[in-house]
């Protein structure tokens, strides 16, 4: 259900940079059927990507195959995502809080010895600043909403 609200939040001719997991599936659904234009952007630098099924990873080789142009990770970040010509960012998030804030780095106070080690940023943190929206699909429990973050992964609105 939250993948199909999720996928309903996206219109067509957007560019949207996706993120692996609920968003790759949120943004492959609406591409297949209300939005057959959403440009869906991966970080490893597939711009137009039209997979058949869903992708595993960021490198995935049926991004490549289906990309309308596949350029350097340099050039995603530098020539598209920093200038602002990335009209929705899609992420995913271990922990979120009021004020939007996204953690995937640590579960745990001790960032040397936490409970739980996370994927990291990757190229979250400047997607968050630089998408003119932000999406992000959290399943949903009370370990994900939580008053504040473990650790700031992606800044939201700091403390308010």
């Amino acid at each position: 259900m939250m993948s199909i609200a999720a996928a309903r939040a996206l219109t067509g001719g957007q560019r949207c940079f996706v993120g692996i997991g609920l968003p790759s599936t949120a943004a492959n659904l609406a591409r297949r059927t209300h939005a057959p234009d959403l440009v869906l952007i991966y970080e490893s630098g597939t711009l137009g990507s039209k997979p058949t099924r869903l992708p595993a990873s960021i490198g995935d080789g049926i991004l490549a195959e289906t990309a309308d142009a596949v350029i350097s990770v340099p050039e995603v970040f530098n020539y598209w995502l920093q200038p602002g010509r990335i009209d929705v960012g899609f992420l995913g998030a271990a922990q979120l809080d009021r004020f939007g804030n996204i953690n995937t780095t640590v579960i745990g106070e001790d960032y040397a010895h936490p409970k739980v080690r996370l994927p990291g940023a990757g190229g979250a943190p400047e997607i968050a600043a630089s998408c003119r929206e932000v999406y992000v699909v959290v399943r949903q429990s009370r370990r994900s909403f939580v008053d504040r973050v473990d650790f700031v992964t992606s800044f939201g609105h700091g403390r308010g």
